[in-house]
């Protein structure tokens, strides 16, 4: 039986050719990104999204780290900003001003993760996360890190998840969804799933099962062979994401999709 809701898209062979095409030619109008995360043991995502986001042609991007990293910040990182962090050395509810002004000044914000598991670091994200209208990119810890309020994450339109098929399943079970996801279930079991959750929640969801690579939203589904899994757990899939969303902002979907196309 043929779904209609589901797509597939092969590497190399864009659903959406127009998405590309219509990538823009000026740093001016090629948008404005913040990237969070980061903690006083380490910022490999956070350093490797900057390069990544500038890469794949983003506008301006500016990076905010607790400042207890502030001695180990490379000169490549040209754009940081830093806030108050823990003890443990994650950002600290304190922090929130300056997130805050931060986030006003970016068309979009990527939380990308090392940000810690600090509980004053978990609250800080979600007031953030509450708060904040713009469109979101959350993955990695940074998503583990809003485990107590899930809904937070799933209910919040304008917000992608890059996330592992675990927390998805955790997403799943602390909204009380009545679906059950597996390791082993089928792909097209997970396809279903996806689009009726989708259909419930406004949030976009990107995961891999199974060799593949599946994005979802409003009820449609995109699915594509991959066999790059620590580009997801690197985060710079979502940095790739959350780059060309900023240029295409009411297609979400399309965009996603777009962005992965070529990997």
């Amino acid at each position: 039986m043929e779904h209609t809701y589901w797509r597939r898209q092969l590497p190399g062979k864009p659903l959406f050719p127009d998405i590309e095409w219509s990538k823009p030619e000026r740093r001016d109008q090629a948008g404005k990104l913040l990237i969070v995360g980061g903690n006083k043991l380490g910022f490999s995502a956070v350093a490797e999204g900057y390069q990544t986001a500038l890469g794949t042609g983003v506008g301006q991007v500016k990076v905010l780290l607790p400042d207890c990293l502030k001695k180990s910040v490379p000169s490549t990182l040209l754009d940081v900003m830093f806030a108050a962090c823990t003890p443990s050395g994650g950002l600290s509810k304190e922090a929130l001003p300056e997130l805050n002004a931060a986030s006003e000044w970016a068309d979009g914000v990527l939380l990308v993760g090392d940000a810690g598991r600090n509980a004053e670091t978990a609250l800080a994200y979600e007031d953030f996360i509450r708060n904040y209208s713009g469109s979101i990119t959350v993955t990695r810890d940074a998503i583990d890190l809003v485990k107590n309020d899930p809904a937070l994450l799933v209910e919040r339109p304008d917000t992608l998840l890059v996330a592992s098929f675990a927390q998805v399943q955790k997403l799943f079970s602390g909204v009380y969804y009545p679906k059950v996801l597996t390791f082993g279930m089928q792909l097209m079991q997970l396809v279903e799933t996806l689009h009726k959750f989708t259909i419930t929640y406004p949030c976009v969801v990107m995961t891999l099962h199974q060799d593949t690579i599946i994005i979802a939203h409003g009820g449609e589904v995109v699915t594509q062979p991959w066999l790059e899994p620590m580009a997801i757990w690197r985060g710079t899939v979502a940095t790739n994401a959350a780059a060309y969303w900023l240029w295409n902002k009411p297609n979400p979907l399309q965009a996603i999709t777009s962005s992965i196309v070529a990997k």
